[in-house]
């Protein structure tokens, strides 16, 4: 991280003083939305930090340094066939139960290691949004139409915001690649079959599938079968991954991947948690009005199918953290209280790919000016999409 200037490190100093200089304590909204914040903090960390965070940085460490660079230009590179690279990206994540936050150590991964910005904005849109056990609760939950537009929506959306990603960064990622292209020359061959790394990764894959299997409304079904042993079959996996790394990897393998892991995990906890905060104080956890901005307000302009309520909707799906399944639950409080069909499915389809956490990360990853371009079109496709399926639905 760059050290700040001097006048800088004034402004900071004047607007910290400034603004404990006039904290509204007296006001109970404020107060509420300080705890509020630090609620959701603990929620997080408690509920997807050892079950989803961790298992994802350990993935992301063993790409960055067990997949070879080549293998993945070769097949998600900004030079590899459009229609596979897009094909792979945008449909990776009907396998991976994961939120907002838990794709970025993933994103960041496959993105370092020399894939385009194109399919790894499409990876990064899909992993959260089109998970098989979402699409099939909101359709159970919220309707046929809204899981299908859901699915259908989250796909198509990867796709189109991935190839326009590429149309307006294509120019200077080629750059990168071609810097990444120069280094992966220089790899070693590790001693280990193709299929060997490709096990270990999918059984990483594995472990962060069941270890953060959310348990699904009904207490009966599949899910809820898989849910109850989700423990069993962690360990197990726990235990085929120990073997693994005795037969097939050397001690200094060992020691690079955990560096990996750990470079992934001071660059992203910090502002994770930091996001997680600021969206618990503005928004309030999911299904409570103790947030800075009041919920009532929000719910009284989403009932039309407007430009405007569709807009408003798909800007508090992108700033709000939603846990994995979690905006369903609220969705169906939501439509219940008189919300419209078209800014429901806007927020389906900004809210699980994107949160101001989320976005402060993708900020340290690609910069400020992709990471608003990325923000500004999820918004604007949420906005447009919810509109017309409003108008159909």
């Amino acid at each position: 991280m760059k050290e700040l200037k001097e006048w800088q490190k004034f402004v900071l100093i004047v607007a910290i003083f400034l603004f404990a200089y006039y904290m509204p304590l007296s006001n109970q909204r404020f107060t509420g939305a300080i705890f509020e914040s630090l609620y959701m903090l603990q929620e997080y960390a408690r509920l997807h930090v050892l079950t989803c965070l961790i298992p994802a940085f350990f993935i992301a460490g063993a790409i960055s340094i067990f997949i070879s660079q080549n293998a993945v230009i070769k097949y998600l590179g900004s030079k590899a066939k459009k229609w596979l690279a897009y094909a792979v990206a945008s449909v990776s994540g009907t396998i991976l139960a994961v939120c907002s936050c838990t794709v970025l150590p993933l994103f960041a991964g496959i993105y370092k290691r020399g894939a385009g910005i194109g399919p790894a904005i499409a990876f990064l849109y899909s992993g959260p949004a089109i998970n098989v056990l979402a699409i099939i609760m909101t359709a159970r939950i919220l309707g046929w139409k809204l899981g299908l537009a859901r699915a259908i929506g989250a796909i198509v959306f990867s796709i189109v915001i991935g190839l326009i990603m590429e149309f307006i960064y294509g120019k200077e990622d080629k750059e990168r690649m071609n810097q990444i292209s120069s280094n992966s020359s220089s790899e070693e061959s590790k001693g280990r079959k193709l299929y060997q790394d490709m096990i270990f990764i999918f059984n990483l894959v594995l472990i962060l599938i069941f270890a953060a299997w959310s348990k699904p409304a009904q207490a009966t079904g599949f899910f809820s079968t898989v849910y109850n042993i989700k423990w069993y079959i962690t360990v197990f996996l726990l235990a085929i991954l120990v073997v693994i790394i005795y037969i097939w990897f050397k001690k200094e393998e060992i020691s690079s991947w955990f560096e990996s892991t750990w470079s992934f995990a001071k660059q992203i906890v910090p502002l994770l948690f930091i996001g997680v905060l600021l969206a618990g104080f503005f928004m309030g956890r999911p299904n409570t009005d103790a947030g800075i901005i009041p919920s009532k307000y929000i719910s009284s302009i989403v009932g039309s199918n407007s430009l405007l309520s569709n807009f408003i909707a798909s800007v508090v799906g992108a700033f709000m953290y939603f846990a994995t399944l979690t905006e369903i639950p609220i969705l169906q409080g939501l439509l219940g209280a008189g919300m419209g069909q078209g800014p429901a499915l806007a927020l389906l389809l900004a809210g699980p790919a994107l949160s101001l956490p989320n976005m402060l990360v993708i900020n340290s990853v690609l910069g400020w000016k992709k990471t608003a371009t990325y923000v500004a079109l999820v918004i604007i496709m949420a906005t447009l999409t919810g509109y017309i399926f409003g108008i159909i639905a």
